[in-house]
């Protein structure tokens, strides 16, 4: 396959019958089962294929690994390994073939054509020639021993899966805001919990739309019906975790999947792309500076609908993306370019993780998955740590208004105020920032409710967008320099994406 180096093995045949024999098909109810093992040196291929010839007449498929795990040097990584199976149709980069990715969260999975292991597509156990492919995400300076253990069932297929794919629409309010967690996992990739708890959850949390973004699979679409509600839309989405960064594919259709099988060098991001939006679809980095392994984002921003600034409980990391996002800005605004939108989510995998801590506030039409992406792609979002943060932002002048994401011409020097009304954020500190960095900061008392007004002109400011922070463990506001980079200031409770002052010619007398 193009994309990320891999390795194929000599493939393993189940074509002589169970009990050793040739001749016909095994008796219904019977298995066979082979084993496969292998070393794996440091600097191994990112996906070793393991070819499976399976013959016709086969019912269900099993599959075992596992690897071990030597003592390694403090601060070396040690083994890891993901897993999952391509069926007959190939392994080809962006393919047909794909049936299941359970990363490494599992070690075992099975597939038949009624059901499936979590992380994995229900359907025929076709002949040919599978492929289990492991992903050896670290491997030790002692390399890695592996043991594959592949069992076929035969007999018939029996029925067909039945779908739920939820439905793209729910009861909304018509053009309005709209709060919903874009970034959540359940037990289908590496999360702990059932769909059914996050969509509780998302309940619980005053959302009024979910993203499902399972690692690497569609395998969750299928379930989401039967939680989804008039209260509760819920939108199919896919976290794509490549070996240079992770992203979101969100809005995409509901069994659609999305290869990760790449990384920057290979110049495929775009053809993904290019196939999330076709459906509709958004791409969206996601916690861009996560210190774990395969994670920081290397592929830039120019195939990007929005970037994810803020994941889950408020750290160091979503700091500096904030700082990155913002400096992004700066520069779409001084070359003229497309702005890049902002977003925050949870990543709740288990708990102690809140679902919705923190979610997108989105401007749209309606309560539906094509109205929710546009308004986010155009930029009408805000971030709340949770629902009971309330906000409204606008800059108004020259007889005119605009809000978050929308442009505001004004003539140059014309008066322009923007306003910040804030709820459920005791004591804390506003910030309003334009292209020049910190431009005013002001305090809400204990209440948590305030309106802050500043005012300036378009010569002055490109953009203004806001900040709400808690206070800082001692209570005080937090301080900021003479330059507008924060020195010190508490975690964030809210933030916008910019209202833009564009300054319009003078008119002629």
């Amino acid at each position: 396959m193009a994309g990320a180096a891999a390795l194929t093995l000599f493939p393993v045949s189940f074509a002589q019958a169970a009990d050793g024999t040739s001749g016909g098909t095994p008796a219904a109810g019977t298995e066979a089962t082979r084993t496969i093992t292998g070393f794996l040196e440091t600097g191994a291929a990112d996906f070793v294929h393991l070819p499976v010839e399976v013959p016709r007449g086969v019912q269900k498929i099993a599959v075992s690994y596992s690897y071990d795990k030597p003592a390694v040097p403090a601060g070396t990584p040690g083994n890891a390994c993901d897993v999952g199976v391509f069926d007959e149709r190939g392994t080809a980069l962006g393919g047909r073939g794909f049936r299941g990715w359970s990363g490494g969260s599992r070690s075992s999975f099975e597939i038949s054509n009624s059901d499936a292991t979590p992380g994995y597509l229900p359907g025929p156990v076709n002949a040919g020639t599978w492929n289990v492919v492991l992903g050896p995400y670290q491997v030790a300076p002692q390399g890695m021993h592996y043991q594959v253990q592949v069992t076929l069932t035969y007999g018939e297929p029996g029925p067909d899966y039945v779908k739920h794919y939820p439905p793209q629409r729910a009861k909304g309010r018509g053009r309005d805001w709209y709060r919903g967690d874009c970034h959540l996992h359940t037990v289908y990739s590496d999360g702990k919990r059932l769909p059914a708890e996050v969509a509780s959850g998302a309940r619980a949390a005053g959302l009024d739309f979910m993203v499902s973004t399972d690692h690497n699979t569609p395998a969750s679409h299928a379930v989401w019906g039967r939680y989804a509600g008039p209260d509760l839309l819920i939108i199919t989405g896919e976290e794509v975790t490549t070996r240079n960064g992770h992203w979101l594919a969100l809005g995409i259709p509901a069994g659609e999947w999305i290869d990760w099988r790449y990384r920057s060098r290979d110049d495929a991001l775009g053809r993904f792309s290019r196939q999330v939006h076709r459906g509709g679809g958004l791409v969206v980095p996601a916690h861009m500076y996560c210190a774990y392994v395969a994670c920081q984002w290397k592929f830039g921003f120019d195939d990007a609908d929005a970037t994810e600034v803020w994941t889950g409980p408020w750290t160091y990391d979503d700091e500096h993306a904030v700082s990155t996002w913002d400096q992004k800005l700066g520069e779409a605004v001084r070359a003229g370019r497309r702005w890049l939108p902002a977003m925050g989510n949870s990543d709740a995998h288990s708990d102690p993780q809140v679902i919705g801590l923190p979610h997108n506030v989105v401007l749209a039409d309606d309560l539906a998955t094509d109205s929710l992406m546009e308004g986010i792609r155009a930029g009408r979002n805000w971030i709340a740590e949770s629902s009971s943060v309330e906000l409204t932002f606008t800059a108004s002048g020259h007889g005119r208004q605009a809000g978050i994401g929308e442009r505001l011409g004004v003539p140059a020097d014309a008066p322009v105020d923007v306003r910040l009304d804030v709820r459920g954020v005791p004591g804390g500190t506003v910030r309003f920032i334009t292209d020049e960095g910190q431009m005013h900061q002001e305090s809400v008392d204990a209440s948590g409710s305030g309106t802050v007004v500043w005012r300036t002109t378009a010569s002055l400011a490109a953009y203004v967008r806001a900040e709400v922070r808690h206070p800082m463990p001692d209570g005080t506001p937090g301080q900021g320099n003479t330059m507008g980079a924060a020195l010190m200031f508490g975690p964030m409770a809210a933030l916008t994406n910019p209202v833009f002052l564009d300054a319009t010619p003078p008119s002629r007398g």
